[in-house]
């Protein structure tokens, strides 16, 4: 078990400080998440070579990485992580393969994958939660505007949602499905506010980092720097600081919190309720 103790060590380290840095700076440094990588399939080959004379442990890590590398592209593409975000999960996946059995660590990932899902999902409902309260006054007015832009929406969704209920008479459960609907639209509409008044920052050029996302295209004499999901480059920056005085950006949620919360439950879980999963080390 001690392999596994490292390993498990070994990345709540990592995660750490991800999690200060990206509180901090908005931002996780790839020096974290490439030496994860380095000294967690490290620690496998040799801990392979030296103990186990067998380098399925070490494989497994190469497994998990792979597993992890299309998942975390999967999540940058889709436009629901960040670079650094999707590092850091792509880096786990040299980390969570604890067992020398892959169908073990198939259950291991789909745990993990369980409770980041349930973790950011609070995550995001208490941190949208606080930003409201924090901004609300002028998410009281962003919202009366999308609402009113998106009143077609609203009305459509109620013609649904009678229509539910009406339903609901022959099947009881079709109540729950009108509730969701009737919730759908104003869900969006205060996700898009929140969104609107305080992710969307002006500041000046030199508060930039690598990166961070434009609010909307900037035009700088004949070259036009796209808002894109990629963010800015160095070279943008710097382009930038020569040419503005500020600059208005969009910032995301640090993410690293669910992260972080998402390995201390299956920490716990490993050596607390599933300790069956490692029989094949002991």
């Amino acid at each position: 078990m001690l392999e596994v103790i490292f390993l498990l060590s070994l990345g709540l380290i990592a995660i750490i400080f991800a999690t200060v840095e990206d509180l901090k700076k908005s931002e996780i440094s790839n020096w974290i998440n490439f030496s994860l990588i380095i000294f967690a399939l490290g620690f496998r080959f040799f801990y392979s070579l030296f103990s186990l004379n067998d380098f399925n442990f070490f494989y497994q890590g190469l497994i998990g990485l792979g597993i992890f590398f299309v998942l975390g592209n999967f999540l940058y593409y889709g436009h629901v992580f960040a670079g650094g975000d999707a590092k850091l999960m792509i880096a786990l996946g040299a980390i969570l393969p604890l067992s020398l059995d892959f169908s073990h660590n198939l259950n291991i990932f789909f745990l993990f994958l369980l409770l980041f899902l349930f973790s950011g999902a609070l995550y995001g409902i208490i941190m949208s939660t606080y930003l409201c309260i924090k901004n609300l006054k002028d998410f009281k007015k962003e919202f009366n505007i999308r609402f009113k832009e998106n009143k077609r929406m609203v009305i459509f969704s109620l013609f649904f949602v009678a229509l539910f209920v009406f339903l609901s008479f022959y099947e009881q459960l079709l109540i729950y499905l009108a509730l969701i609907v009737f919730v759908l639209p104003y869900f969006y509409i205060a996700s898009k506010s929140i969104d609107q008044v305080s992710m969307v920052k002006e500041i000046k050029p030199k508060e930039l980092t690598e990166g961070d996302w434009l609010y909307k295209d900037v035009k700088i004499g004949k070259k036009t720097i796209k808002a894109n999901w990629d963010g800015l480059t160095k070279k943008d920056i710097e382009l930038i600081k020569k040419h503005k005085k500020s600059i208005v950006v969009r910032r995301g949620i640090p993410f690293t919190p669910v992260f972080l919360c998402s390995f201390l439950i299956l920490s716990y879980l490993i050596f607390n309720g599933i300790n069956n999963l490692f029989y094949l080390f002991i």
